[in-house]
């Protein structure tokens, strides 16, 4: 599992289709908040926390067909399927890559783009925090939905379809985590919430995508 997961992260930096790509549709999308809502600063600090959080999830999606498709194209993943390593921990291993390549990256330039957006500096803390614990919850939900959707020919819409309904709590306690915190409202119960809904994806999805996968190779 860990040359599964080395292989992957030194595949997505070479390639920087997945990596550059979200990383990119992530600051163009903050900067142009700006442009669109105009450039009150009180307007932009009110919505930055669900800016950041939809942005976040956006560029998610980007990558999430990359995730088994590739693999799924050129017969590795057939490969990998007779592997000793079971199809539950090949899940496991695609999606902390991609949570290294994707939700890490994004969590780190969260606070630069906050920034364009007016938000204040003392809600840093929470807004990383936030990502941090609220991103693994979207790369393994992420890894679900690819692998029920691997073969599919041009399924990146339907991928959005089913995975997007799924990200609607992590997207709620995570922009609810920094907005309580800026009216000065105790934010560690939705952080809390944030966190047992990333352990929770953590534990269940490998097993989910595992026999998603059983039946898209059978």
């Amino acid at each position: 599992m860990i040359a599964l997961l080395r292989r992957d992260i030194v595949l997505a930096f070479r390639s920087g289709g997945g990596f550059g790509l979200t990383l990119g549709f992530f600051l163009i999308l903050v900067m142009f908040v700006p442009l669109g809502i105009g450039s009150d600063a009180d307007i932009l600090a009110r919505i930055a926390p669900g800016i950041l959080w939809i942005g976040a999830i956006l560029s998610c999606l980007l990558s999430l067909e990359r995730i088994f498709q590739i693999d799924y194209e050129d017969g590795a993943l057939e490969a990998l399927a007779t592997s000793p390593i079971p199809l539950e921990g090949i899940a496991a291993a695609k999606a902390m890559s991609h949570w290294i390549t994707t939700g890490l990256p994004l969590t780190l330039v969260a606070a630069p783009l906050g920034y364009l957006l007016s938000l204040p500096a003392d809600l840093y803390g929470w807004l990383i925090a936030s990502l941090l614990c609220g991103t693994p919850a979207l790369s393994f939900i992420g890894t679900f939905g690819a692998a029920l959707t691997v073969g599919i020919k041009r399924g990146g819409l339907l991928l959005s379809l089913l995975v997007l309904p799924l990200y609607i709590p992590t997207l709620i306690f995570g922009a609810q985590t920094v907005t309580r915190a800026s009216v000065n409202l105790p934010a560690t119960s939705a952080l809390m919430i944030l966190a047992a809904i990333s352990l929770f994806s953590i534990v269940v999805m490998p097993f989910a995508a595992g026999l998603a996968l059983r039946a898209a190779l059978k």
